[in-house]
């Protein structure tokens, strides 16, 4: 039996001095956005460990993306939307919400920029246009995740009322469907599986929805929940709430994070665990795998599951995976 190291870690210097609300790769490149409470976006390259660069809100920031080199967009609590170009150094206001901006999402087939606010608003903006805002959707709850996939142009939100709405991005007129949440309690992410065909639902309460976008009865009966994020302590059960979904983009399987300061890695197709990564110092709030599916930032950071209480400070870590049998699926 081999003694070799599956992954090795290390930590980003100069992180946040306040929560991590969302870290995201830039495709194809060793770049990481990271946003924060602290007002900030940042992006570090984390072959050599260095911020490369930041700028700022008016006030904490919720979501980031960075589907592109010259492409970065930013939501605050305050609802403003921002777009920088790192290429040009150019910053500029897109528009913003009447309430906090909880998800930014960017579709790079159709070249869509859409943003979910805390004002029950979905909003697609087209940053090549002279009026960016091309539309706006009331989704009538608190929206609190969104993700979109490039490759069946679906979009998914999650919001408060517990309803997933499902949007195709080349008609905005109208949902695709409207559907309630297989699991019973708060949606606290979602994220599209790497084909296209579903998205995987992360709850409150230990655990994890895979869903699928096709409405047949044959595709329908492949759904299914499981538990995960739970911990026996002192002879008692002790639910967490799942924070975070990262799926592999070479595997297609998937890494959650969640208040139990834990990470695992899933086969979803194949209904397995496959690898407990780490126990972090608190919180994992938001994970990302780079494009190669060997990388994944993490990050540690309290999410005030608790209230207000004293808590190990901010960190990210970048793990390199070094073996394939811990991220790819069972045959």
């Amino acid at each position: 039996m081999s003694n070799e190291p599956t992954s090795t870690f290390f930590e980003l210097r100069l992180p946040p001095s306040d929560g991590i609300s969302s870290v995201n790769f830039c495709p194809n490149s060793v770049n990481l956005l990271v946003t924060s409470w602290d007002n900030t976006v940042r992006c570090y390259d984390t072959q050599n460990n260095v911020q490369k660069w930041q700028y700022n809100h008016k006030g904490p920031v919720m979501d980031g993306c960075f589907p592109e080199k010259n492409k970065v967009f930013s939501g605050d609590v305050f609802g403003g939307v921002k777009h920088y170009d790192p290429v040009a150094g150019i910053e500029k206001e897109v528009g913003s919400h009447g309430d906090g901006v909880r998800s930014v999402v960017y579709n790079s087939s159709t070249q869509q920029l859409f943003t979910g606010g805390w004002d029950q608003q979905l909003k697609l903006w087209d940053i090549r246009s002279d009026k960016m805002e091309i539309s706006n959707h009331d989704l009538q709850s608190k929206i609190f995740t969104m993700d979109v996939s490039a490759i069946s142009n679906m979009l998914v939100i999650g919001t408060a009322d517990k309803y997933v709405t499902i949007y195709d991005t080349r008609q905005m007129e109208t949902p695709l469907q409207k559907r309630e949440s297989s699991i019973k309690y708060q949606t606290r992410c979602i994220r599209t599986f790497t084909d296209g065909k579903g998205y995987a639902l992360a709850s409150v309460e230990g655990r994890i929805a895979m869903e699928y976008f096709d409405p047949s009865h044959a595709v329908q009966s492949k759904k299914y929940a499981f538990k995960c994020h739970r911990l026996t302590e002192a002879g008692v059960d002790v639910v967490y709430p799942v924070n975070c979904i990262a799926f592999n983009p070479h595997y297609g399987t998937f890494a959650t994070g969640g208040c139990d300061k834990n990470v695992f890695f899933w086969d979803g197709a194949n209904r397995k665990r496959l690898h407990a990564l780490k126990t972090y110092p608190t919180s994992i709030s938001s994970m990302s795998f780079n494009s190669d599916g060997n990388i994944l930032a993490v990050a540690s950071s309290y999410t005030f599951e608790e209230g207000e209480k004293d808590h190990p400070p901010d960190q990210i870590f970048i793990h390199n995976i070094l073996s394939e049998k811990i991220i790819k699926p069972i045959k």
